[in-house]
């Protein structure tokens, strides 16, 4: 087992990519339309659950969908090695009008084209940032959860990658995975209050969904009928993504299986970091390195807490 001091910084190269399956370069070739939809989060952030908000706002509610990949696609997902990568830019831009596209990414501005107000199409951004300790506890089961046969798939090797405990996973690559986070929210910052980015902190969709949900339907401009709300919510919770966790495991989009059951909808909990070996001294080198990637006073803070946005 790895130890760490709070002095400590994780040995993994700060420029470590993205594992194989994912391009971020995908997003650069497509053509954006009025109405596009892009959901923006770091990995283990709320990802999946702002894309089903999403899709159940733009649907009024609908329990009948088989996959929410299919729904909402993955702006930089590769499903197979061989694949071509304009083919699959392509696809997005062959998607038909008769509703909304919305999309799912990791990036922020710099592998995402972010259009601003008034130069190209009106395209809306919604970001989810959650507290860093909170990512990294989810992310060593999460990648631990991708199928064997997966791995396998791309030459990856697993084990080497999630390490044989969480002390080892943070050290070795863990740590630069989640300082991606600070990272993350320094690129979005700046444009915090342009008309067309809405911030939430995952803290506060936990803490408020009812308020967050709507917040984010105000900005995305879906009028939802007073009588599809507990619909919304409904189908939104925990508890129901729970119960129908196949439709949110990507197990239309390739073939071998990409993530063994249960692996996407796992605890979803604020404040238990813990629990999953994220240690004191893991959380202070977390902190300490965190502060030179985003020095913003503010935005280090929002960050960890939530709560409104400074100067938003």
């Amino acid at each position: 087992m790895t130890e760490l001091t709070p002095t400590d910084t994780p040995a993994g190269p700060p420029e470590a990519g993205p594992p194989p399956w994912i391009n971020p370069t995908i997003q650069q070739q497509i053509g954006w339309r009025d109405g596009d939809i892009v959901i923006s989060v770091p990995a283990k952030s709320g990802t999946t659950w702002t894309m089903n908000i999403v899709h159940q706002l733009r649907s009024g509610g609908d329990a009948d969908f088989a996959d929410v990949y299919l729904e909402v696609p993955w702006l930089e997902f590769v499903p197979r090695p061989e694949a071509d990568l304009a083919e699959l830019a392509a696809a997005f831009d062959a998607m038909g009008h008769e509703r909304r596209r919305a999309f799912k990414t990791h990036s922020a501005p710099g592998d995402l084209p972010y259009i601003a107000p008034g130069t190209g199409p009106d395209v809306r951004y919604v970001v989810v940032v959650r507290n860093p300790d909170e990512a990294l506890a989810s992310l060593r089961p999460f990648i631990d959860a991708h199928s064997d046969e997966w791995f396998a798939l791309w030459g990856a090797p697993k084990e080497a990658i999630i390490g044989p405990d969480m002390a080892t996973f943070f050290a070795e690559m863990g740590g630069h995975m989640v300082l991606g986070n600070f990272a993350f929210v320094a690129a979005w910052w700046p444009l915090r209050h342009e008309p067309n980015v809405l911030l939430v902190h995952y803290a506060d969709l936990k803490a408020d969904p009812d308020g967050s949900i709507r917040r984010i339907a105000d900005f995305l401009g879906f009028e939802v009928a007073d009588a599809d709300w507990s619909t919304i919510l409904e189908y939104t919770s925990f508890a129901w993504m729970k119960a129908h966790e196949d439709k949110f495991e990507l197990r239309h989009l390739s073939d071998p299986p990409i993530l063994d059951p249960g692996a996407m909808i796992r605890k979803g909990q604020v404040g238990a970091s813990r629990d999953d070996g994220v240690t004191p001294e893991m959380s202070a080198v977390i902190a300490e390195l965190g502060r030179e990637v985003l020095p913003d006073a503010d935005a280090y803070r929002w960050t960890y807490e939530g709560g409104p946005v400074p100067g938003s």
